[in-house]
């Protein structure tokens, strides 16, 4: 008996546990549905920021080419002579990628854990009920976005289909020739439209359930979320739809 007792070798449990290796908090947050729910809000957020921010910006359009191209020219110069030129745009451009890479990665883990643990998605059923074409379509208006984005940047920012079915060429730097000469064409024009109104459906949800990830879903403020979930879709579509009609309109050109 006293023999069997010598031999016995470690408990498991002990010698994993002791040979475990530690990972930094937030990668070890992240792992966790709470910290992937974090990291979507806040990555969201940061992307509803810049949505926000860039169709603002492209009102300027209606002030004509020179305060357009100005505006344009103005993004290239941020902190200009502290950085190089084009330097912070180029970083913040970085960031968005990123944001939009982490706001993915953690959308296609969540549907995961969802699947995996349950059937019901991680909306609460009142907010399901409120937001739910929104909920459903996340995935399709999403997939939507992103491709859009990249007809986007290689339509205004690399040029590479800006001049398709046109007699004109792309010009860096002549920002407003470049969107009024893309918005002639009526598919594209009808590209960005439906494309806008898809980031509309997306943005609404987005905003919705942003402070239910975030933990801030007092029953109190449930109407004061969706007026503000639908005054930022409604005004990013309205300003962004708003530029393709004005050209196809004549109002600028």
């Amino acid at each position: 008996m006293a023999q069997a007792i010598q031999s016995r070798g470690p408990v498991t449990g002990t010698a994993v546990r002791a040979a475990r290796s530690k990972r930094p908090f937030l990668l070890d947050l992240y792992s966790t549905a709470v910290g992937k729910k974090y990291a979507m809000a806040i990555s969201g957020l940061m992307l509803v920021g810049f949505v926000v921010v860039h169709m603002v910006g492209n009102l300027k359009m209606y002030l004509g080419a020179e305060d357009y191209n100005h505006y344009a020219e103005f993004l290239r110069e941020l902190l200009v002579p502290i950085l190089p030129r084009t330097v912070l745009l180029w970083l913040l451009r970085g960031g968005l990628v990123g944001a939009a890479v982490l706001h993915v990665h953690a959308a296609v883990s969540l549907t995961r854990l969802n699947r995996e643990a349950r059937s019901v998605k991680y909306q609460s059923a009142r907010d399901y009920q409120v937001a739910s074409f929104a909920s459903r379509t996340m995935r399709w208006t999403g997939t939507v976005v992103i491709l859009f984005l990249l007809w986007h940047l290689a339509d205004l920012t690399w040029g590479t289909t800006n001049a398709l079915g046109t007699d004109g060429t792309f010009v860096r730097g002549e920002a407003y020739a470049n969107v009024v000469r893309s918005f002639e064409r009526v598919p594209v024009a009808l590209l960005y439209i439906v494309a806008n109104i898809a980031l509309g459906v997306h943005l609404f949800h987005g905003v919705w359930s942003l402070f239910q990830s975030m933990g801030w879903n007092n029953p109190r403020f449930t109407k004061w979320r969706r007026h503000l979930a639908t005054a930022v879709a409604t005004i990013v579509v309205v300003g962004n739809v708003s530029f393709p009609v004005a050209v196809l309109a004549g109002i600028v050109g």
